[in-house]
C-alpha cells in the first residue's frame, strides 16, 4: 500500500530543510534577527525596539556609540565607580608602613632601625653622593609613625577619588606620581640637610591637579586654594614639616594636570579624540622632563657643594 504523501521527495520540490542558528549550527530555528535578518536561536536573540537583534548587531551598535567621557578625555565607567588607584596607593603606603614597624619593632618609631626606611627615606647628600635615585620615588611612600600616616591617607582618600575619577586611572597615577618627584626635586633644591620622607607631597600634587581641574571646569578654585593656603601655614609654624616638599608636589601636580587638560586646547588638537589625548599626553612627558632636569641639576648643585 502506498501514500503519495510519503515515500522519496520529488525532485525539484518537497519540504526544505529548517534553517540553523549563525551561531549554533546544531540548532535550528525559524526565529531571525530584525537588523541583518541572519536566523538566530532564542538564546542569540536580545529584544529590541522593533522586532529582536542578534548578540553581534547589539555589540555592533554599542560600539558605534560614543562613549561618555570626563574633560580629561577618561572613560565614564558606570554610575558608580570605584577609584581602585587610590584605594590601591593607600594600601601601598600601609604595607610600607607595616614593613619598617616590623624592621624596627616599633609602632611609634618605626624609622629606628628599619633598613628600608633607611635605604628610602630622602637624604640629599647621600643621592648626591652615592647615586641612590631609589629615595627620590620611595621616600613618598614612608612615614613618620602613625599618625602622620593616617593624616596623609584620610587627606589621599579625601581628595584622590574625585580627581581619579576626573583624570582617570593612569593619568591620576601619572599625576600622583609626578607629584612626588616635585616634591623631592624641591627638597634637593631647598632643604639639603634634612631628612624627608611622606605623601603629603603627592597629596599636594592633587591639591593642585583638583584646582585646575575646577578652573577648567570653570567653577571657583577659591576651597582648595583655602586648604593649600592653610596647610602652608602649618607647614611654617609646626618645626619639622617639609615646606617645599608639599610646595614642589603642589606645582608639579598643578603643571602635570594643566599639560593634560589645556595643552590640547592651546596647541590647536581641535574636536579630534586621538589627537587631544596624543597631546595631552606629550604635554605631561614635558612636564616630567623639566622635573626630572630640575632633580639633577639639583643634585649636580648639591655634588658641588659637597666637593663629591
Amino acid at each position: 500500500m502506498t501514500n503519495p504523501g510519503w515515500g522519496s521527495v520529488p525532485e525539484g520540490g518537497g519540504p526544505q530543510p529548517q534553517p540553523r542558528c549563525v551561531r549554533h549550527p546544531d540548532r535550528p530555528t525559524l526565529l531571525a534577527c530584525s537588523r541583518c535578518g541572519r536566523p538566530s536561536c532564542p538564546e542569540c536573540l536580545r529584544d529590541a525596539s522593533v522586532g529582536q537583534h542578534c548578540v553581534d548587531c547589539v555589540a555592533a551598535a554599542e560600539r558605534s556609540v560614543p562613549r561618555a567621557r570626563t574633560i580629561a578625555g577618561a572613560p565614564v565607567r558606570s554610575d558608580r565607580p570605584s577609584p581602585i588607584v587610590t584605594y590601591v596607593l593607600i594600601a601601598l603606603n600601609v604595607l610600607v608602613f607595616g614593613i619598617t614597624a616590623a624592621q624596627s619593632a616599633s609602632v611609634l618609631n618605626n624609622e629606628q632601625g628599619s633598613a628600608l626606611f633607611l635605604d628610602w627615606a630622602l637624604w640629599p647628600p647621600l643621592i648626591a653622593a652615592q647615586d641612590e635615585y631609589i629615595r627620590i620615588l620611595g621616600s613618598g611612600f614612608l612615614h613618620f609613625g602613625p599618625m602622620h600616616l593616617a593624616v596623609n591617607m584620610f587627606a589621599l582618600w579625601v581628595i584622590g577619588r574625585d580627581t581619579e575619577l576626573v583624570l582617570g586611572r593612569v593619568r591620576y597615577l601619572s599625576v600622583y606620581l609626578v607629584s612626588i618627584l616635585g616634591g623631592s626635586a624641591a627638597v634637593l633644591f631647598m632643604e639639603t640637610g634634612a631628612v624627608t620622607a611622606g605623601a603629603s607631597g603627592a597629596v599636594f600634587g592633587l591639591l593642585g591637579a583638583q584646582a585646575v581641574i575646577l578652573l577648567r571646569l570653570r567653577r571657583s578654585p577659591a576651597p582648595v586654594l583655602t586648604i593649600v593656603g592653610l596647610n602652608v601655614i602649618i607647614s611654617i609654624t609646626i618645626p619639622g614639616i617639609s615646606l617645599w616638599g608639599h610646595l614642589g608636589g603642589l606645582v608639579a601636580g598643578a603643571a602635570a594636570t594643566a599639560a593634560l587638560l589645556y595643552a590640547p586646547q592651546y596647541l590647536g588638537a581641535g574636536n579630534d579624540r586621538e589627537r587631544i589625548v596624543r597631546t595631552g599626553w606629550i604635554a605631561l612627558v614635558a612636564v616630567v622632563v623639566v622635573t626630572l632636569v630640575a632633580i639633577v641639576l639639583a643634585v649636580l648643585r648639591l655634588r658641588a657643594q659637597l666637593g663629591v
